[in-house]
């Protein structure tokens, strides 16, 4: 069995690295729930975004948060631009699985060559600083990529919840004739939808550049833990999907600490069978 100081700094671990998940299913888990896309694609900007951030920060000398001011609109004006061509082409949700896949097989040709395949990573100044709490250690930049991610999540939550757009969004999701019925524009609701999800791919993708060797064929080894934190969580649940985030990150950090890190893998498949299996409506 780990010491508790081993245990302890692996839960820490699976926080972060939760926060990463939440990050990256976030979009992804609005635009299946409230817009009915499967969006492969979400994954593969997220890395995009990883990319050009590396480029900003490492060759143009900007700041991160510089860098992720840039990001975030650009993206949002992607997500908008591929929503009006979805909806151009009455893309539905099983065509949305194929076409996002291609979307998605594009763009890591596109990041391969402009950046080859080879492993960069970004390298800045405090990137590895961390604080100490007694036996333990915080790495900087994941807390603060756990504390935006459960902000993001919990700011989506209250949006939905709480504000005239957010209500509209959910009546549209639910029923688009009788909301459109009622003066609710369907199309401008999800293309401002797209934008979010997208964006949020956006902020993932500078937080990946800033804790993770880039590749290229990363785009599809995330795909299954991200997809069962999405299930997980529940289609267009922001607290849901951060929620499932964090069980599986620690769940999986833990399973290295106490066995081996090959069984690490496993733990977010096991989950997301017996969510399955005991709630077979889940999705």
């Amino acid at each position: 069995m780990p010491s508790a100081t081993l245990l302890g700094q692996s839960i820490l671990s699976g926080l972060f690295i939760g926060g990463l998940y939440a990050l990256m299913g976030l979009g992804l888990s609005l635009a299946w729930g409230y817009l009915k896309l499967i969006n492969l694609a979400h994954l593969a900007f997220a890395f995009l975004a990883a990319y050009v951030t590396y480029q900003f920060v490492g060759y143009a000398g900007l700041s991160p948060p510089v860098a992720l001011l840039i990001v975030v609109p650009a993206f949002f004006l992607l997500g908008v631009a591929l929503q009006a061509l979805y909806t151009r082409f009455a893309v539905g949700e099983f065509a949305s699985l194929l076409v996002t896949f291609g979307i998605a097989v594009i763009v890591e040709s596109l990041i391969q060559y402009f950046w080859t395949a080879d492993f960069r990573k970004l390298q800045i100044e405090h990137g590895t600083a961390s604080l100490r709490i007694g036996t333990l250690f915080v790495p900087v930049i994941e807390a603060l990529m756990l504390l935006v991610a459960a902000a993001l999540s919990l700011a989506t939550w209250a949006w939905l919840r709480f504000t005239y757009l957010g209500k509209a969004m959910r009546a549209s999701a639910e029923n688009p004739e009788i909301a459109a019925a009622f003066g609710i524009d369907p199309r401008r609701l999800a293309l401002l939808m797209s934008g979010i999800g997208t964006a949020y791919a956006g902020v993932a993708g500078v937080f990946i550049a800033l804790t993770s060797t880039l590749f290229p064929a990363q785009i599809f080894a995330w795909v299954g833990v991200v997809f069962a934190v999405v299930i997980l969580g529940g289609l267009g649940n922001p607290l849901g999907v951060l929620a499932a985030g964090l069980a599986i990150g620690v769940s999986e950090s833990v399973t290295m600490a106490v066995t081996e890190p090959t069984w690490a893998p496993l733990v977010a498949f096991t989950l997301l069978i017996l969510v399955l299996i005991l709630r077979p409506g889940r999705i």
